[in-house]
């Protein structure tokens, strides 16, 4: 049985054939389109997945935003604004004729990634940290999603209350800090407009203005990870993402969760599927 795994993010599309073996046969990927309507999400949708869909037996979406029933609510209007309510599942299924299911692309990824480790860990967490940062929690051996869909938005607890005000509208979310679109929205100076994989090549030429953010985000990402223990007491913390996995990152995350107490201490380790994870995850799910 053949999947068609799509993931949907703020910057781009993709879709891959993933057959019964988890193994991707084809992938196709475009840009997220800048307008992000729900007409230019569905057209693009379909230029994307219209070539693969004769060779899939169903779909499966990992998706940012909220999903609940198939539906998509766009958390944070910054990624994908102008979508509110918008019927994931039954456009795709207009699209491509097929049955399917959809979940939250963090909570996709979380789910691929616990398939490493589930000979060891009933207990995980994973964190990803790149434009935003999400998260997915494996728990008993399984994934929480929760009723309203919102389970694992890790990225929008508080980090500080006097913080820059977030994209999903609170004060000081996590994501506002230690994102990469919260580090470059920091940056000040001679940095002031860069993105943040610019920031972090100036970083690695020791810039103390970049060295700053980058240790800023590392910090408040370590401070989230201790309240990730006391919440679910995980056996560890996978972190992806461009961020989460650009060099350096995480020893700094590991530096800064080792001066919390001893009891928020946990394992962290990188992420093993990288950039396919929310496909991989997605096929996953919908085979089990």
């Amino acid at each position: 049985m053949t999947t068609l795994a799509i993931d949907i993010g703020g910057t781009k599309l993709a879709a891959a054939l993933i057959d019964n073996g988890l193994t991707l046969l084809t992938r196709r990927e475009r840009p997220t389109p800048a307008s992000k309507t729900p007409e230019a999400l569905e057209t693009a949708l379909r230029e994307l997945v219209t070539p693969l869909a004769a060779q899939a037996t169903r779909f499966a979406i990992a998706s940012t935003g909220i999903i609940q029933d198939g539906v998509l609510t766009s958390i944070n209007p910054a990624n994908l604004g102008g979508l509110e309510n918008f019927p994931l599942t039954q456009t795709l299924t207009q699209i491509t004729g097929l049955p399917g299911i959809a979940l939250n692309d963090a909570q996709a990824a979380a789910w691929a990634e616990y398939q490493a480790l589930a000979a060891s860990v009933e207990h995980m967490v994973f964190l990803t940290v790149s434009t935003g940062v999400g998260g997915g929690v494996i728990s008993h051996s399984k994934l929480l999603q929760g009723p309203g869909g919102l389970a694992g938005h890790l990225g929008h607890t508080l980090a500080d209350p006097n913080g820059p005000r977030c994209g999903c509208g609170r004060i000081g979310c996590v994501e506002a800090i230690a994102s990469g679109r919260g580090i470059a929205a920091a940056a000040r100076d001679d940095l002031a407009g860069l993105d943040a994989k610019t920031i972090f090549a100036h970083a690695q030429q020791g810039h103390p203005q970049a060295l700053a953010l980058v240790e800023r985000s590392a910090r408040t990402l370590a401070r989230l990870i201790a309240d990730i223990k006391a919440a679910f007491d995980c056996q560890c913390v996978v972190i992806g993402g461009s961020v989460g996995l650009a060099p350096g990152y995480l020893d700094r995350v590991k530096t800064a969760l080792a001066q919390e107490p001893a009891v928020y201490h946990v394992e962290l380790l990188p992420a093993h599927c990288r950039q396919d994870a929310g496909l991989l995850g997605a096929a996953l799910f919908a085979k089990e």
